[in-house]
Formats: structure tokens, sequence, C-alpha cells
């Protein structure tokens, strides 16, 4: 993937959920793409593994995006350090749980919907507030949004709810000129997709239902986020951008 007239020289990115599996990904290729970095995850040990593996020197901020006031101090530190906050990736996520209606512990419904929904929506309410012309949000959302299957209630609920999110706030923020998408993701052999790539039975149903016929792959993932998140995107808002490899077709 060719990133060097990306546009993103200089873009100051905040992502969330950046201690591994895409996170890690995305912080890789905006490094790549020459952005300064805000890096965001519940483990600081992942984040400070994560930032040593990069060529700049980005900000590690540990925490918890479901706390009141967290992402609004990872702002005030983007500022401090980089002078601003450009795009805002609202990419923390719980992975999904397979479960019976009747067997799902609330506990597990409300951790799900916290992280994956409230979080996306604290951090854009928090980026929304010091973003000025030009600004991106992207969340990362995923085909079960639009595609629920059984035994994955909570975890298709949390991700329709972010793709109703983002045409809300891309209303609101439009006058702004500030964009709100989504990405809904397919299924990927790398993070939370990974140990369901390991059934062999659930792999082959996966890719027996996806045009191309094969999981996604790491180097599948970052390109929609850098689109975005760069000058070529400014007119897109509202929108969900399916990167499933064809599995909401079948």
């Amino acid at each position: 993937m060719d990133i060097g007239n990306s546009g993103l020289t200089g873009r100051r990115v905040v992502i969330t959920g950046a201690g591994r599996g895409l996170g890690r990904i995305l912080a890789s290729a905006f490094d790549a793409a020459g952005a300064q970095l805000g890096l965001v995850a519940r483990s600081a040990e992942a984040l400070h593994e994560v930032a040593g593996s990069l060529t700049g020197e980005p900000l590690v901020c540990p925490g918890d995006v479901r706390a009141e006031g967290f992402n609004e101090s990872v702002t005030e530190r983007m500022a401090e350090r980089f002078g601003g906050v450009d795009v805002w990736i609202a990419n923390a996520g719980v992975s999904p749980q397979v479960s019976t209606v009747e067997r799902t512990d609330p506990k597990v419904w409300r951790d799900i919907v916290d992280v994956n929904l409230t979080g996306a929506f604290l951090g854009a309410r928090a980026a929304a507030a010091v973003m000025g012309e030009g600004g991106r949000i992207i969340v990362t959302g995923s085909v079960i949004g639009s595609r629920p299957r059984a035994g994955l209630a909570a975890y298709a609920a949390s991700k329709s709810g972010g793709h109703a999110l983002v045409q809300a706030l891309a209303q609101e923020l439009g006058p702004r000129a500030i964009t709100v998408n989504a990405v809904a993701l397919g299924w990927f052999d790398t993070g939370m997709g990974a140990h369901w790539h390991r059934d062999a039975e659930r792999e082959n149903d996966i890719v027996g239902h996806t045009a191309l016929g094969r999981w996604g792959r790491s180097a599948d993932l970052p390109g929609v986020y850098l689109f975005l998140a760069g000058p070529g995107s400014a007119y897109v808002t509202g929108a969900t951008i399916t990167v499933d490899g064809g599995y909401s077709l079948m």
C-alpha cells in the first residue's frame, strides 16, 4: 500500500483500543503515514510495547474509554503535546461472546454495550468539543451490526447502535465540516477474529459465505481508515463502509 501521499503528515490522530489487534495495525499504518499519534488502551504495558515499535513518538494514554472524563483528558493531553486533535478513531471494543439470550449475563451485556457503544459516544463527544473544520471521527463497526447472527445479540446491538450513532453525529457535526463515518469489518484472521479463525467448522462456514473466498488479512485493514482520515474523504460522511470481502452479499 502506497501511503506516501495520503495527506496525513502531521495530522493529530487518536486511536482507542491501540494495544492490540486492529488498533496496533492502525497505529503502525498511521505512524508510517507521518501522523502524530495518541494511543489509548486499558493496558499501559501494551501501549508502551506498541509505542516502542513505531518510528514516531506517540502520546501514550492508558485508561478506560467508558470512564467519564477520561476521553476529555486525552484531548487535553493531545492539545498540550501536539496542539489539538484532527482525527479520533473509536476502535476500542469487546470481543463477541456466543450465548443465547437466556444465558447472557446482564453484566456481559453491559460490558459489551458500554465499551463498544458508550465508549464510542464518549470519545466522539470529547473529540467534537475540540475539533476544528476538517475533523474526522471514525468508528469501528462490524458486519454483525447489519447482519446479526444467533448468539451474538449483545455484540450485534452494540455495533448496530454504533452505525446509527455515526449517522446522527454526521448530521449534527456536518455544519462544522467534521465528518463522521463507520468501518464495518468482516471476518479477519487477526485480533478479535483470531480465535474464530482457529475453529475449522466456523472458518469454513464463513469462507463459504464470503465472495472473495477467504478471511481478511492484516494488510486489508488500514486502507479505508487512512482514506477516511485524509483529505480525499472530505465529502464522505454518515457512511458505513463495509470491509468484509463480500461476506454481507451472500
